[in-house]
């Protein structure tokens, strides 16, 4: 597995991601180019991210439930600035 940069939010956003949900696949794209001046966007970017995690901790849990987790795992980053998710989730086999 290669190591997330940690330099960049999306970098950090799929450690935390990976430490959370061991085993999951994740893919972490930053959108915040398509949403300039739109509400939350900032000059700099990293602000706006759709994001896939295929976990098998997600078996058995509604989507609600995996979104509560999923945010509460990213909350660290959402008080720095992070602004929206689109989000994929699943288990294996969805």
């Amino acid at each position: 597995m290669d190591t997330p940069d940690m330099t960049t939010r999306a970098g950090r956003l799929r450690a935390t991601l990976l430490h959370a949900f061991p085993g999951a696949e994740v893919t972490v794209r930053d959108d915040s180019g398509l949403h300039a001046g739109h509400a939350g966007a900032r000059p700099g970017g990293e602000t706006h991210y759709a994001i896939r995690v295929v976990a098998p901790g997600f078996a058995g849990m509604t989507r609600l439930a995996r979104s509560r987790a999923v945010h509460a795992a990213l909350a660290e980053e959402f008080g720095a600035g992070m602004h929206a998710l689109a989000l994929e989730l699943r288990a294996p086999g969805e």
